[in-house]
Order: C-alpha cells, then structure tokens, then sequence
C-alpha cells in the first residue's frame, strides 16, 4: 500500500457530487499535483485530506492507518493556504513558531526549529519583522516555514503561488521543490497552473468532474494524453476531426479532411469516428517542394523566446508555436503550408469527448 492512500474518496452536497469516488496512492517523498480547472473538486479533495471537510463516503489512510475520523490537529499535516493565513499583529518568529507553540513543544527546542526553518526558506535576519514589512514572496515563504517548522508526514499546498508575479513564481517553483526534495516530504499541491504542475511533480492527477481523468508523469501526461479533456487542459493542442480509412502493421490510417495520416499505435476499427490531436510546437512550415496543408496566417504574436501563430487552413484554425532564432516567421496574411510528423499525432475515439 502506497504511503498516502485515498480509496473511493467521495463528497457530495445534496445531490451534487464535489469528488466522485476518487482512489489516489502517494509514496513516501513523492510530489503530487491534482490539475484541473476550477470545480473539478482538487481542494475539495485536499480539504478532506486534511481534515477540513468530512467525506460522504471512503476512507484517507497513511502510513497504514485510517486516519478519516481524526480532527485536523492529529493528522500530521502541514498546509500553505493560497491566502497565507498569517498572523498579521505576530512577527515572522512567532508565526512560524505558532504550531510548535499549540503542540508545546519547549522554548529552547522552538527557538531552535523557528531559526532552522526560516534558514531553509532564505528569511534568517527578518524574525522580528510583521507580516506588513514583507514582499509576497516573502510572506509565502512564512507560510512554508509554518507548515515544515511542525515536521508534517505530508505537506499540502493549496494554490500557494497563485497571488506572486509570474517572475517571481517561477522562482519558487524551483526553489520549492528543492526544499520538497531536501527533506524527502510527501507533498500533495493543488493548481489550475499546468506549467506549475509539469514543472513541480514527480506525477500529476488531472481532475475532471470530481474524478481523475489521468495520472502520469509531466512528459507521459503532455505527450501521451488519455482522454480528449486531458489533451485540451495540459497544454494547449489542436483538435481534428478524423475517420479511420485503413490499417497498416501498428498504425491506422485515418483521414483528416483532404489529408492522409498514417498515426501509429492507433487501436482503431475501419470506418471509427476518431479525434486527433497535434500540439502547437509539434507543426512547422513546410518547404516549397514539400506536401503541407495550406493556410494563411491570422494572427501572429511575438512573447519573448517563441512566437504563436494562429493559422486558417480548410481544416480549420491552427495554433502554431515556432522558437525565436533570430528571424520572424511569416506576417499575418501571408499564405503558408504547414506539416507535422504523423508520429506526434495523438488520437482518441470521438465518444471519449464526455469523459
């Protein structure tokens, strides 16, 4: 049994299901992302783990014991809330020190702990300031250094970082999960942040309905997506409506309006109504001598070390992500052909767009 173990886990608010029957196992220092968009039932869930909200149904066992029933206080838990929930009359030290304080853990003993934390999170020398004095930045790192002070078997981050910068965020995504993997804590974070999910997990669970949809590492999850909504929410991609035509050895050859994709490991049957998808950094322009589905470019927007291109073609819109070398690509207007290896195409039966 995993170290962290949700079995069947379910809420329900009168008729309405927040989590749906949801099993999840986290081992021992592993870091967990529940991603999905807002009610899909993530907090709901790691509110439950908690202890902050009472199943309807299931049980949260860790470390071998059911610990469903247990008050918030007897879990073993630390939580950064995405408010912080600071102390604002208290200073950095007693924030920090207040859990240890609430478990009577000795003066001399919380001095120590209080001092050894705040070094880990980088605010030695700000111990006496309040929480008005700090940047955002730093007032999330009070928050961390309260969760850890107490020495939790599993540490629960509930959008931690949505209120920081997008600068400043990603340098606390590295910086956290460096801390994560320094002290070898089980950590469960909640985000709607794809790249915050892909950037911190050892595995992220996409949540849909109040369910897991898929749960994969950041490179399986990004690259071999398993449900239509897994594909469209993790990144972004492009859609196209297909019909199998064939199969030759692992692939099946499916028709995509006046184009012919050969797409391998297709499990398909002859005359299947199929989705297939094509991220955007997987498409390029095509030569002049080569085969390329035509189109014309509608938008182009430059954002620093890539540019996104939207495309009409008779297949529809395209989005297309190129890498800034130096040179722009095409203007908008402007008519263009544009290819793909059809071994970084990614198909799912049409029906499966309702799971």
């Amino acid at each position: 049994m995993a170290f962290l173990q949700l079995e069947n886990l379910t809420k329900r608010y009168g008729e309405f299901s927040a989590v749906d029957g949801l099993s999840l196992g986290v081992e021992r220092g592993e870091f967990v992302s529940l991603l999905g968009p807002s009610g899909c039932g993530k907090t709901t869930t790691l509110q439950m783990i908690a202890g902050f909200v009472e199943p309807t149904g299931g049980r949260i066992v860790l470390g071998g014991r059911d610990i469903s029933g247990l008050a918030p206080e007897k879990r073993g838990m630390g939580v950064v809330f995405q408010s912080y929930a600071l102390f604002a009359h208290m200073t950095v030290a007693d924030n920090v020190g207040f859990g240890l304080e609430m478990r009577k853990v000795p003066r001399a003993e919380r001095v120590r702990r209080i001092r050894d934390t705040l070094a880990m999170v980088r605010l030695d020398g700000l111990e006496k300031r309040l929480p008005r004095e700090l940047s955002g930045g730093q007032r999330q790192r009070v928050a961390i250094a309260r969760a850890l002070v107490i020495e939790p078997q599993v540490l629960l981050l509930d959008e931690p970082m949505s209120n920081l910068d997008a600068k400043l965020r990603e340098e606390m995504h590295i910086e956290l999960r460096a801390i994560q993997r320094q002290l070898g804590i089980t950590t469960i974070l909640v985000t709607h942040d794809q790249v915050e999910a892909m950037t911190m997990s050892d595995r992220i669970a996409v949540m849909h309905g109040g369910r897991i949809v898929q749960i994969a590492a950041p490179f399986d999850a990004y690259e071999h997506p398993e449900s239509p909504f897994a594909s469209t929410f993790l990144g972004r991609t492009n859609a196209l409506a297909g019909k199998v035509i064939g199969r030759h050895a692992r692939c099946c050859i499916v028709q995509l309006g006046s184009q012919v994709a050969h797409i391998p490991h297709g499990e398909r049957e002859f005359g299947d109504t199929v989705h297939v998808y094509v991220r955007p950094e997987k498409l390029r322009f095509a030569s002049e001598t080569e085969d390329g589905l035509a189109g014309r470019v509608r938008t182009r927007l430059f954002l620093g070390n890539h540019w996104m291109l939207e495309i009409d073609s008779a297949l529809g819109p395209f989005r297309m992500s190129q890498p800034n070398i130096g040179m722009p690509p095409p203007l908008e207007g402007e008519a263009v052909k544009i290819a793909w290896s059809d071994s970084d195409l990614h198909m799912l039966r049409a029906e499966a767009q309702h799971v």
